[in-house]
């Protein structure tokens, strides 16, 4: 008999739960952002080679396609701005494969929001604040830390001129895994969630920019004033040690992102996996002009674990993976 049929969340927390949603909603009613839905299914997916995309066979007017599971809802989200739709907000189911844990589950709820002609410092501020709504007590200061800042204080390394095999060495050893053949990006993610996340966001929110230009994803590219190497324009939110959200200023240019997308599915098959399918009507959005803005995903899940003290994501979900 099967007897976990009960969801993995009290029902008092569920109640909980909805009452910090419609503080989003209400927080984005305030300043006039429009609320959209787009489709969980698409044609495109993630081509990130650290995700894992999701896929199913479904017949369509088209006939028998192979359609993506939504590993955020950005590229349906952008060709709406490119549409004119103006600020947009989303809460949107997401699936990742693989990712199952204390902060994560391999189907979760990402708050994902687009502000067109706000810089990337007044979006850092809005998240912070958004944040705040949610927190049962005030979570303290906004802090910004440059990425290579952190690196040169926590291991004595700057992470975009340490030679390369160094670096493997060192992910090797804190990791307790091989990193020999392992790229640049690898190895300094290894590093950032093993020795600096854990301790981001202790005294309040803290806010980590300039990553490497690598790392940009769908973020624009920018030279940093230090020494003109390349660095992303993006940021992650981090309180209590737990990332809560990933922000970009957002890539507008077709022919760059369309070149960001054969490479990451070169990386792809180079590293074993397999090809994702690129998504042709984002390439074409971007082509008919998509207005400069910036846009943040943010794990709703993470921020409502964190706002009701949970030691696991799966305790505010109604029905977690395992249950599902």
């Amino acid at each position: 008999m099967i007897d976990d049929w009960r969801p993995s969340a009290e029902i008092a927390t569920l109640r909980e739960r909805a009452r910090l949603i419609a503080e989003v909603r209400a927080f984005f009613a305030e300043r006039g952002v429009l609320e959209v839905e787009t489709p969980v299914l698409g044609h495109g997916g993630s081509t990130d080679v650290h995700l894992a995309s999701l896929a199913c066979a479904a017949t369509t007017p088209a006939g028998r396609e192979r359609l993506w599971l939504q590993t955020s809802p950005e590229f349906h989200m952008k060709r709406l701005l490119a549409a004119g739709s103006g600020p947009i907000f989303q809460i949107a189911r997401c699936f990742r494969d693989g990712e199952v844990g204390t902060r994560h589950n391999l189907e979760f709820t990402m708050l994902e929001w687009y502000r067109p002609g706000l810089d990337l410092d007044g979006l850092i501020e809005e998240t912070a604040a958004l944040i705040r709504r949610v927190l049962p007590i005030d979570p303290g200061p906004l802090r910004r830390r440059r990425y290579r800042e952190l690196f040169r204080a926590s291991l004595g390394l700057d992470p975009f001129h340490e030679p390369l095999e160094a670096l493997r060495r060192l992910a090797g050893e804190k990791g307790g895994l091989s990193m020999a053949d392992a790229p640049r990006d690898d190895c300094l993610d290894l590093l950032m969630s093993l020795e600096i996340e854990p301790g981001l966001g202790r005294e309040g929110i803290e806010v980590v920019v300039d990553y490497p230009a690598g790392q940009a994803a769908l973020a624009r590219r920018y030279r940093d004033p230090e020494d003109g190497e390349w660095v992303a324009a993006r940021f992650e939110v981090y309180r209590q040690g737990l990332e809560l959200a990933n922000g970009y200023d957002e890539l507008t240019d077709a022919e760059e992102q369309r070149a960001r997308f054969a490479e990451d599915n070169a990386a792809r098959r180079a590293m074993g996996l397999a090809e994702v399918d690129v998504d042709a009507r984002l390439l074409a959005a971007l082509e008919a002009g998509m207005p400069e803005g910036s846009g943040v995903a943010l794990g709703l899940d993470r921020l409502i674990q964190l706002a009701l003290g949970k030691a696991h994501v799966a305790e505010v979900m109604a029905f977690a993976t395992p249950r599902a």
